[in-house]
């Protein structure tokens, strides 16, 4: 196996990056896992709503419009809207002459309003367990090659990973992009997309589940490295599906991301 790469993204121009071996994902060897790219995107969403003084990504959703594939990527921003509080935004990620994915999102801005005590519902619930007190686990797909199984360290909080409803302790090992250190929200971004395989209820030799889409929402700014989803898979048994994880920080819940699901079964073994 080759040496592990540095960071997932090497940028060569404003809004054109090279993928690393860490973005690869687990359906195929030649296509990367949608959480790199999509907090590649959101990297260029906060860029563009900072200009507003919008600091909050609300909510992000990307529509996987093809397998985004190693190699050269590049990202464009549009401000669809910008009032007082809010801005909303599109984006298109691009790479091999193909528009691969298409983004909206909505950026607010942050101003103090501490909630008042005794509101329904506040403190806002913790993750079942904190990152230091739960186990390490390796992703399926590991070892065979460099991955994004490599890019992040996972820690099981609650469940069994890839046997149904669980919850699982994400943190990046490396930076999304050289030479920066990746914003609270792309750490939200990475590790959100994984919903779906770390609550899969199918066999992966005989099944692919892979989502065509993916929104985030979130209900404040995320805190410290590690990103939990309390995530659960349910199919329809019309080749359709959903994946839902509760999002949590080290401070508590953070928001929920939801993905679509397009249920197969393979042709022939993985």
């Amino acid at each position: 196996m080759n040496p592990e790469p540095s960071n997932a993204y090497h940028r060569i121009a404003d809004d054109t990056f090279v993928a690393s071996e860490l973005t690869r994902g687990p359906w195929s060897p030649d296509h990367q896992h949608a959480g790199p790219p999509t907090a590649l995107v959101c990297r260029a969403i906060e860029r563009a709503a900072a200009a507003q003084g919008l600091t909050h990504l609300a909510r992000l959703t990307a529509n996987l419009l093809r397998p985004v594939p190693l190699g050269e990527l590049s990202v464009a921003v549009d401000e669809d809207y910008a009032g007082r509080n809010a801005a909303h935004f599109s984006a298109r990620l691009s790479g091999g002459g193909k528009e691969l994915a298409r983004f909206t999102a909505l950026m607010q801005r942050e101003v103090e309003t501490p909630t008042p005590p005794g509101t329904p519902g506040h403190p806002l619930p913790a993750a079942p367990r904190r990152p230091g007190d739960c186990e390490a686990f390796a992703m399926p797909f590991a070892g065979r090659q460099i991955t994004y199984a490599d890019f992040v360290e996972t820690r099981t909080a609650e469940g069994r990973p890839w046997a149904g409803p669980c919850s699982v302790w994400f943190r990046m090992r490396h930076p999304l992009v050289a030479g920066e250190s990746p914003s609270p929200y792309q750490r939200v971004a990475v590790a959100a997309d994984s919903g779906n395989g770390i609550s899969a209820v199918l066999d992966f030799s005989r099944y692919s589940f892979v989502n065509c889409d993916l929104t985030i929402n979130l209900l404040r700014r995320p805190v410290g490295d590690w990103i939990c989803l309390a995530a659960r898979t349910q199919l329809g048994g019309n080749g359709c599906g959903l994946a839902e994880s509760a999002l949590y920080d080290e401070a508590g819940l953070i928001g929920r991301a939801t993905q679509s699901l397009a249920v197969r079964l393979r042709s022939s073994p993985a």
